[in-house]
Order: structure tokens, then C-alpha cells, then sequence
């Protein structure tokens, strides 16, 4: 798999397929047995010459319960010997500015998980890996994990997160990689994965005009399914206008055109089902 610089990139499978193992391998936590990867540029066999660039955050974060969550990152950056003035800037990043001088066993899940990302945050890194940053969140901090996701991307960094929450992936990212056991379904653009299993629906009052699109849609390469009075066409949904033009050109004027979008769920499962068969 290859991730780009500057997108969050979605890394899925079931339980078993490898994905913390893959994360554990990229940290320097497990020694490979075999293979290579290169991360920002570094082989993998030299995690002392990329790591320094890598923010990480595995499962639920730690913390010391007693002590405010400024004095948690200010401890980790001594430790770390980053720049003091680096913790006022990840609080407000992460949006936890206000609740900084609170003890951080007041926090709610969703906060403590933020907090965590502002810890990862503390080396200022190009790359930020995280391991289902959105596990035991509630609709609300799902939603405030969504949006700092983005405002990272709007920075420049690079965003790597495994998630089972396939929902929550579609909104947020640019990039997907599928795995199952151990092994790469898919690695692209989402978009591109969407689009494989997006389908335009026509219909038409007169039956003639069905049959005019669905030659124009063959012709085009693209399978039609007839149903129920309307046509199924696997196709990429930017295939829309072009259709509707053509028809036109050909006669179909009284004729509806929709999408339906396939969702990450749906792809997923449906690349599982050509693996297993």
C-alpha cells in the first residue's frame, strides 16, 4: 500500500486481517520477518531516522488521572524536550483550551481520546497515526473527532487511522486501504472504491424510451439491469450528464435520472464476498 502526503487515509479489515499489527510494524514496536516499507522517505529498518516525525496513538491513551490536562502534556514535553509553548498550541487544536487547567479524570471519553491526539501532536509531526481513535466515543465526540481530523488535514499532516466504524471513515477520508488477512483488497482514492459499486437508476414513462438508454448505456460499456419499470446501470455516478445528454440527443426527453451511491459498507463486503469466492 502507498499513502499520499497530506490525507487521512482509512485503514479497515475484520478482526484478525493485521491492521494493529501493521501499526505496531510502522512504529517500531514489532521487528518484521520479512518485506519493506519506507515511511516519510526512511526504510522501516531505520525507525530512529522517521519516528521523530511520527505521532502515534494506540488504543486509549494514559494519562495521569489527578493532574490537569496542560500538566499531562507538560510532563510529556519535558520528557520529550519539545517546546512548552507547543502545549497551549495542541489545547487549542484539539479544542480542549478551556478545560486545560481541569484534572483529566473530569473528562468525558471523547476529550480523554483528544487529549491523547494532542500528545501525539507535541513533536509537531508530519505523519499521525491513530488506532480507532473513535472507539467508545458518543455521537458528540465522534463528531468533535471528525472535525479535528480535518483541521489537521488543513495543516498539512498526514492522517493514518484504523477504524471498524466504516460510517464514520466515508465522511472523513481521502484515501482507503482494505485488508484481509494480511493482505491489501484495495488501496486508492475512496472515491474510486465508491464509484465501482455506484449505479445511475432511470426512469421513464414509456418503455421505449428505457430501451433507448439502456442501448446508449451498453454501448458505453456499462452493465443495465432491468427493474421494476426502471434500469440499474453500474457505472460511475459522473457518467450522469453524459447519459442524460445523449438520451436527449437520441429521443429520451421525458426521462428521470438518479444516483444511488454505494456505501463504504456495501464495497467492503462486497470485495470480501470476491475474495472468498
Amino acid at each position: 500500500m502507498s499513502i499520499p502526503a497530506g490525507t487521512i487515509a482509512g485503514f479497515v479489515g475484520p478482526n484478525g486481517a493485521g491492521k494493529t499489527t501493521t501499526i505496531r510494524l510502522l512504529l517500531g514496536l514489532v521487528r518484521p520477518s520479512a518485506g519493506s516499507a519506507t515511511i516519510l522517505g526512511q526504510l522501516l529498518t531505520h525507525p530512529e531516522r522517521y519516528l521523530p516525525c511520527v505521532g502515534a496513538l494506540i488504543e486509549a491513551p494514559t494519562f495521569y488521572p489527578s493532574l490537569s490536562g496542560r500538566t499531562n502534556l507538560e510532563v510529556l514535553a519535558h520528557l520529550g524536550d519539545y517546546p512548552r509553548s507547543r502545549v497551549s498550541q495542541v489545547l487549542e487544536l484539539v479544542e480542549l483550551s478551556d478545560r486545560a487547567k481541569d484534572p483529566v479524570r473530569t473528562y468525558s471519553q471523547g476529550m480523554k481520546q483528544r487529549l491523547g491526539v494532542a500528545m501525539a501532536l507535541l513533536p509537531d509531526p508530519d505523519l499521525l497515526i491513530l488506532d480507532e481513535p473513535a472507539n467508545g466515543l458518543d455521537p458528540l465526540g465522534i463528531i468533535q473527532m471528525r472535525d479535528l481530523l480535518r483541521r489537521l488535514r488543513e495543516q498539512g499532516k498526514t492522517v493514518f487511522l484504523s477504524s471498524h466504524l466504516l460510517g464514520e471513515l466515508e465522511q472523513v477520508t481521502d484515501w482507503l486501504v482494505m485488508l484481509h488477512q494480511g493482505k491489501a483488497l484495495f488501496s486508492g482514492p475512496a472515491r474510486e472504491l465508491l464509484d465501482r459499486r455506484s449505479e445511475l437508476v432511470v426512469e421513464a414513462e414509456e418503455a421505449t424510451q428505457l430501451d433507448l438508454v439502456a442501448r446508449i448505456a451498453r454501448e458505453a460499456g456499462y452493465t443495465v439491469t432491468p427493474d421494476n419499470g426502471s434500469l440499474r446501470i453500474a457505472c460511475p455516478l459522473d457518467f450522469s450528464s453524459e447519459l442524460n445528454r445523449r438520451a436527449r440527443e437520441a429521443g429520451a426527453t421525458h426521462i428521470v435520472i438518479r444516483t444511488k451511491e454505494a456505501s463504504l459498507e456495501e464495497r467492503f463486503l462486497a470485495l470480501l464476498k470476491g475474495e472468498h469466492e
